[in-house]
């Protein structure tokens, strides 16, 4: 534990909206993939310290379904960044204990993409000291909406009463389904929107802005955004 942070303090569900990188990268004249490549760097620092710190469940909002719209060779280079990410990453997530799954709809993502997700998220399935959800092609109202499909689809073929349908039974219909509520949600850059991230999941979260661009996210950001969170969350 750090500081005067204890076991009480720690958000059991962090999602962060890792914003920042194309500002980074033009601060320092370099091309907006630059910022995209420094930024890999504190999501390997920002689980670790996640492991260490307790948390249970880490979600990092890294491509949404708005993101289509940007330049297609920056999309190009998101999806192989993201890629090589998976492959990599593999040995440090079996090191530190980290399970990996993406969170977000697959139709659309590059077929080469999704076999190096699917064979992270099965080599590391047996991991439990952190639950890491790769929020790709993700969006919240896509997400509730490929819900309200299933759900429907269910009804149809008999195996759900509308008589069953509530918070929890709908809950249930999400991507990774298995996990809990946010707890806290951070922003990096010091934009206050929630951009359609986990809108079902985030009723009763903390939200925090922090100014640091996402590539210079450090340690003591995490734990300044979490001491934000128990003041709010206890007061």
């Amino acid at each position: 534990m750090s500081g005067d942070l204890s076991k009480k303090t720690i958000p059991r569900h962090l999602a962060i909206i890792m914003d920042g990188n194309g500002r980074w990268a033009q601060q320092r004249g370099l091309p907006r993939i630059a910022g995209h490549q420094a930024g890999m760097q504190s999501i390997r620092r920002t689980t670790e310290a996640c492991v260490e710190l307790g948390v249970q469940v880490l979600t990092l909002y890294a491509f949404s379904t708005e993101n289509w719209c940007r330049p297609k060779g920056e999309i190009n280079f998101l999806m192989r960044l993201a890629e090589e990410y998976a492959m990599r990453e593999i040995p440090n997530l079996q090191r530190n204990g980290i399970r990996l799954q993406l969170m977000g709809r697959r139709e659309g993502l590059p077929t080469s993409l999704l076999a190096a997700l699917d064979k992270a998220a099965s080599q590391t399935k047996e991991n439990s000291q952190l639950l890491l959800n790769l929020a790709i092609n993700y969006g919240g109202r896509a997400e509730i909406v490929d819900a309200i499909k299933m759900i429907v689809t269910d009804h149809q073929k008999g195996d759900l009463e509308v008589s069953e349908i509530d918070e929890t039974a709908f809950s249930h219909y999400l991507y990774c389904s298995d996990i809990p509520d946010v707890d806290l949600i951070m922003r990096t850059s010091g934009e206050w929107r929630l951009s359609n991230f986990l809108l079902w999941r985030s009723s009763s979260a903390i939200f925090v802005s922090l100014p640091v661009l996402w590539p210079d996210f450090q340690r003591e950001h995490l734990i300044e955004g979490i001491k934000i969170y128990d003041k709010q969350f206890t007061r």
